[in-house]
């Protein structure tokens, strides 16, 4: 029996391309010009407000920190949401690094926002259902299983000889 080709790569990128379209279209559906994306930083930056008296700006860098993504991909996306008028752009408290903060469209959007995201997260409790499983602890769990070893060094091993 020969070994089919691994297609694990391409059967992520469908998965996560065919959620994010679906999530997306529903965001549309109800006038919102949002992307699946921007769910991680508006959610930081609104954790970050929770309890402060006014609206407050983070870093590019706190913000990445606690939206556990890299400062690249991060900077470019708080770019393009600042664009579409999702952000207000700025200088962080100290004038020396840029800074972010929700805008009033944003603001305004919250309610709108915070009912998809419900739905979303009911959405994919009932695709758990139907998988046997829980998704995103299989991936959680994936992830920390390639910090403690990469997939390269897994690849390593497996090699035929000669």
């Amino acid at each position: 029996m020969s070994e089919r080709p691994s297609s694990l790569g391409a059967l992520l990128r469908r998965l996560a391309d065919r959620l994010d379209g679906e999530v997306e279209a529903a965001y549309a559906a109800r006038g919102l010009a949002f992307r699946p994306r921007y769910t991680v930083i508006m959610r930081a930056l609104m954790e970050a407000e929770r309890g402060a008296e006014e609206p407050m700006a983070l870093s590019i860098k706190a913000l990445a920190e606690a939206a556990g993504l890299t400062h690249s991909a991060l900077s470019q996306t708080a770019a393009q949401m600042t664009r579409e008028g999702w952000l207000v752009s700025g200088r962080a408290a100290d004038g020396r690094q840029r800074a972010v903060m929700l805008s009033d469209q944003a603001r305004a959007a919250l309610p709108a926002l915070t009912d998809q995201w419900r739905a979303t997260s009911r959405a994919a409790r009932s695709l758990d259902q139907d998988l046997g499983l829980e998704l995103e602890a299989v991936l959680t769990a994936a992830l920390r299983a390639l910090d403690a070893r990469g997939y390269r060094d897994r690849m390593e091993g497996m090699r035929r000889p000669g």
